[in-house]
């Protein structure tokens, strides 16, 4: 995902258009069939990218207290894909060992989370990695993992797009995947995202260079965060109202069997 710096003294249309180049990691314009030629100038440049909000998806970076929503959801896996995810078949005992063990000061995780407040999709952005080759080139590690009913909807994807995004806007330079070359689906993102990826035998790693930050990536990167915690909070906030009008049901249905029982 590449983006272009603003110009300073640009005219509308071109101010538009950089936006729209922006906000394009929001996801791909949905096609109008009714359309018989595309449109030009600023408020067509406009409308475009209100199409990609509409296919947007709520990223939310976790911290520590979440860690134990991120151990339910590695938990959740099957065996084969905890497989994929570790590169070998981790226990129970293992994931949570893994998961204890992430810095959340120096690491990043971003999770995304159905209406239920289920953690479905979970990728971590691990910093500080090096190259032996070359210990002056800044990378970051990535990982994916996305529960099996909620698969076929981009999610990984998604996460790739907002973990090469944070990283880039911290100065990484490249984005770094490893993963065992069955994982196809993984190596799909990375080759999608236009990363190299050398496969030897049974493991494979993908390089994706990032370019430097700019204004419209920290931009896209605070609009992100504030509405991933404001989707959160409404989810939060609507199971809250939830369980409140389950208990008063039940509550009611209580008070009518006692009364019935009376009756009788």
């Amino acid at each position: 995902m590449s983006t272009l710096p603003p110009t300073p003294h640009a005219p509308p249309e071109e101010l538009t258009a950089d936006w729209t180049h922006e906000l394009s990691a929001f996801g791909p314009d949905a096609p109008d069939p009714t359309a018989t030629r595309a449109p030009s100038g600023p408020l067509a440049g406009a409308r475009a990218a209100l199409g990609r909000l509409s296919t947007w998806v709520p990223i939310r970076s976790l911290g520590r207290r979440h860690r134990h929503r991120l151990i339910e959801h590695l938990l959740a896996l099957d065996p084969h894909d905890r497989y994929l995810r570790f590169g070998y078949p981790a226990s129970d005992e293992q994931i949570r060992k893994y998961a204890l063990g992430i810095d959340f000061r120096r690491d990043e995780v971003l999770g995304i989370f159905n209406r239920r407040l289920q953690l479905i999709a979970l990728a971590h952005v691990a910093y500080g990695q090096t190259l032996e080759s070359d210990p002056a080139r800044t990378m970051a590690e990535f990982g994916v993992s996305v529960l099996a009913q909620s698969r076929g909807r981009g999610l990984g994807r998604r996460l790739f797009d907002a973990a090469a995004l944070h990283a880039r806007n911290r100065g990484i330079d490249t984005l770094f995947i490893h993963a065992l070359t069955e994982n196809l689906p993984m190596l799909r993102i990375a080759e999608a995202a236009g990363a190299v990826v050398e496969r030897d035998g049974g493991e494979s790693a993908a390089w994706l260079r990032l370019p430097p930050d700019t204004f419209g990536s920290q931009v896209e990167q605070a609009l992100e965060r504030h509405l991933g915690e404001l989707d959160f909070r409404l989810k939060r906030q609507v199971q809250v109202l939830g369980d409140i009008v389950d208990g008063v049901a039940e509550v009611k249905a209580h008070f009518d069997a006692a009364g019935r029982a009376a009756r009788q």
